[in-house]
């Protein structure tokens, strides 16, 4: 009797309404995201690899391993952390707390950054301020006969100013949505009482947008203690190291333990910097802003600063936006970066393979190898954003559908840890998880399967904050009404979910689109010669000194990733009315 009771019991929990989906969903992101790094910790605690732990920490070779990279990497972090918030804090008061002129301008331009890949503003930098030291080409500021210093054109300088160039559109994000909700009742109750501008500032608004600031700052931490790019096209060649660069050097010359010995460590730092963060936000009871007290906006007068503010906010969004592209363009079409403006030739773009020019590459548009990357990453774009709008579809339907329960908790978790890890260490990871035979399954590495997969999983966190977006917008009742009729799962999900939330997928899957086509951190590891992606090639471009065929692909890229975000944007307004308000 007891164990008929028993098993009637384990049939109910069985069979409870979602628990087999929530047990596939989990099961999914296991196999995604949690094996890949268990298989990389396994892999450094073999008897033959568990040694890489010595030579990385405290061996002989630890400084420049590990220790000088680590020195590199958290400046960088640091600096760059705080050069975005203060960028994009001044931006995001600007727009959404004073009265400057072009405040909408200014604000479309300051998210423009992050639509540009890294690497184009890296490669725009070089095409400006490269001197001599290193040989090669030098920049057009010096091909102008200006004397530009090695601190300027290579090293820690160039890697901190274009990371905080690229990333504080980011922190302006975050912080303009915080300063937003703040009650202009609560400043000017300030004012009335006496209180000066820098005590209003400190006393205020800062407590009140703390989270912000801190997710600001974590965020654009975690983002530049892991690119790749940026420190490897414009510190590398002055031998300036970070972590992430060392972690690729030990791969790509064999040394595998070092190699995810040092990806491990980069993870921790990334995850213990977030997890700061999390804690000095958690530490205060409250930072409610939206209260049922109501609340108003009000800008504040700048008076005679308006227009000096204005310039200064333009120097710094051209700058960031408009320029590199400029120089991009005019470099892909110049025969030298010395002479950026003159003497311009389709030659990059469309010319015939000549020994007189770039060691007779051809144009890209006669380039195989070109061609076939373009055809291999608009491919990859394509298929990871259908499979990772699958895949975060079905994790937010779980998630949002059956919310109670441990195994929700779980699946939400797991779906957001590729956040904590750096795209280069994730690379290393896949390559650890599906680089060699797994029982009956062959090895993938240098497969396109393997860049999918992984790629899916990295961008996870992405397609399951869109899934969620978009499911929450359609009403369970109408499932419900479709369950009860005896409609399956699959049939409630293809007739009633995806038809009426389409257009937030799509636009979902083409920002997918967009960052895995523009990404370079992540594939620079999982790249051969016969699986190739754009934004590889072209910085394997740039490091061989044909800096022209590597400014003309970036160019290609960016072209593809605008019109690609417009279109998602034009969509998401269509299938979201209420944000055009």
């Amino acid at each position: 009797m007891v164990d008929v009771t028993m098993n009637r019991q384990g049939r109910r929990v069985l069979f409870k309404h979602g628990t087999v989906l929530k047990t596939v969903v989990l099961a999914l992101l296991i196999a995604l995201i949690v094996l890949p790094l268990l298989r990389t910790v396994l892999f450094t605690l073999q008897p033959d690899t568990v040694k890489a732990w010595s030579d990385v920490l405290t061996g002989r070779l630890s400084t420049n391993l590990f220790y000088k990279p680590l020195g590199n990497t958290l400046l960088i972090g640091v600096v760059v952390a705080s050069g975005c918030v203060l960028l994009g804090g001044f931006l995001a008061w600007l727009v959404v707390m004073t009265n400057v002129p072009f405040r909408k301008t200014i604000g479309v331009m300051a998210t423009l950054p992050f639509m540009i890949p890294s690497f184009a503003a890296a490669l725009a930098w070089g095409a400006l301020f490269r001197n001599d030291r290193v040989g090669g080409q030098v920049g057009w500021l010096q091909g102008m006969g200006l004397d530009i210093p090695d601190w300027l054109a290579w090293g820690i300088t160039p890697t901190l100013i274009v990371l905080t160039l690229h990333y504080f559109s980011l922190a302006f994000t975050i912080i303009a949505a915080a300063l937003a909700t703040v009650n202009s009742d609560l400043v000017e109750a300030a004012q009335i009482a006496g209180a000066k501008g820098g005590r209003i500032l400190m006393g205020i608004i800062l407590p009140v947008t703390t989270p912000a600031l801190v997710a600001a700052g974590s965020l654009c931490f975690a983002g530049a203690v892991s690119n790749f790019a940026t420190p490897a096209l414009l510190g590398l060649p002055v031998r300036m190291q970070t972590l992430s660069t060392r972690l690729f050097g030990m791969i790509e010359v064999g040394q595998v333990g070092r190699g995810y010995v040092i990806g491990i460590l980069l993870v921790l730092i990334s995850g213990a910097f977030l997890w700061a963060g999390n804690r000095i936000v958690s530490g205060r009871r409250s930072y409610a802003t939206i209260t049922g007290k109501g609340g108003r906006a009000k800008r504040f007068d700048l008076r005679s600063a308006r227009w000096p503010l204005c310039a200064v906010a333009m120097v710094i969004l051209i700058s960031s936006t408009i320029l590199p592209v400029v120089i991009l363009s005019a470099s892909s079409l110049a025969p030298s970066s010395a002479n950026l403006f003159s003497n311009w030739t389709l030659h990059y773009w469309i010319g015939p393979s000549s020994q007189s020019i770039a060691q007779g590459i051809p144009g890209i548009v006669h380039n195989q190898d070109i061609v076939r990357a373009l055809t291999v990453t608009l491919g990859l774009g394509l298929a990871v954003a259908f499979t990772g709008m699958f895949v975060g579809l079905l994790a937010s339907y779980t998630t949002a559908r059956f919310r109670k329960g441990w195994m929700s908790a779980v699946i939400t978790q797991v779906s957001f840890l590729p956040l904590l890890v750096p795209g280069i260490a994730f690379g290393a990871a896949y390559i650890a998880y599906l680089g060699a035979p797994i029982g009956p399954f062959p090895a993938l590495y240098g497969t396109f399967a393997l860049l999918v997969i992984a790629a899916t999983a990295y961008l996870l966190p992405f397609s399951v904050q869109t899934g969620r977006a978009v499911i929450q917008q359609v009403g369970g009742e109408l499932e419900e009404s479709a369950r009860i009729t005896g409609a399956s799962f699959a049939r409630r999900l293809s007739a009633i979910t995806v038809p009426l939330a389409i257009r937030g997928l799509t636009a979902g899957g083409i920002l997918i689109f967009v960052k895995i086509i523009r990404d370079l951190s992540l594939v620079v590891l999982l790249f051969t010669p016969t699986m190739p992606v754009l934004s590889v090639l072209a910085y394997r471009y740039a490091s061989e000194g044909f800096g022209q065929f590597a400014n003309a692909i970036t160019v290609v890229i960016l072209f593809i990733s605008i019109a690609a975000t417009l279109i998602a944007n034009w969509l998401q307004a269509k299938s979201q009315p209420w944000l055009k308000n």
